[in-house]
């Protein structure tokens, strides 16, 4: 079916944002500020994200909480940083209700304490109902280790008889890794100056348009976000196409 006209010059919206929150630490320490300071401010960053981002029609929003390699920071900032984690979680789910935002998290939980698995799981059972922006939390995550856990699942099923090697596509290991049945992001946005995607999603960002912000995270509002969209809404997505096969295509 051709698009008419007012289809074509629709505003390009993101389904799916990811998002790589840096620069908490250096936030405080600039202010004089242990970096904890900067994690907490943070938190308030990332509430104006949820509520902007729903506003504005994304489906999806995942955002990079901690990574595999964070274990690696001092001892005493990763501490203060679960303990912020837990206390988050037992307070932003009443609002995150009764604002239709349903909760879900990435990554091998195995690692953190049993108190925090318990409330990982009850937020996501107490949000399970909720059908307006997915908000996706990626703990203890990393992106190799996302293709080599789906890598590992696929061999099990081959090994088992309930899948030929030449079964393997990138549908079957794609449903199996932890964004299975989610779009892929339409756009990352890393914030604090760096121009790296730190093996976040690197399976799922195959064409994702890249955003880099120079604030840092606790400064990334409102404002920021929408500078990013309208950057967003500027890029051209070929998809291995021409750029004339994209203005000129007939589909459905």
């Amino acid at each position: 079916m051709q698009h008419d006209s007012s289809d074509k010059h629709a505003i390009q919206r993101p389904r799916h944002i990811a998002v790589v929150m840096d620069g908490n630490g250096r936030w405080a320490t600039r202010r004089g500020l242990p970096r904890t300071a900067g994690h907490r401010e943070g938190v308030k960053a990332v509430r104006a994200i949820v509520e902007s981002s729903a506003e504005r029609g994304v489906g999806t929003l995942t955002l990079f909480a901690f990574s595999s390699e964070n274990w690696r920071r001092p001892r005493n900032e990763v501490s203060v940083l679960m303990s912020l984690f837990l206390t988050t979680l037992r307070s932003e789910v009443r609002r995150l209700v009764d604002n239709n935002v349903r909760l879900r998290f990435i990554g091998d939980r195995q690692v953190f304490s049993e108190r925090l698995r318990v409330a990982m799981n009850q937020a996501e059972g107490d949000t399970r109902d909720c059908s307006g922006l997915n908000l996706v939390v990626a703990a203890n995550y990393g992106g190799r280790w996302d293709i080599v856990q789906a890598a590992r699942r696929i061999s099990d099923q081959v090994l088992a008889g309930r899948m030929l090697p030449e079964d393997v596509t990138e549908h079957s290991l794609n449903d199996l890794t932890c964004l299975a049945g989610l779009p892929d992001p339409d756009l990352f946005i890393r914030t604090g100056g760096e121009r790296r995607i730190s093996n976040f999603l690197i399976w799922q960002m195959a064409y994702t348009e890249l955003y880099f912000a120079d604030c840092l995270w606790p400064d990334f509002d409102e404002a920021e976000l929408d500078l990013a969209l309208a950057d967003f809404e500027r890029r051209q997505r070929r998809f291995g196409q021409t750029g004339e096969q994209v203005i000129g295509r007939v589909d459905a």
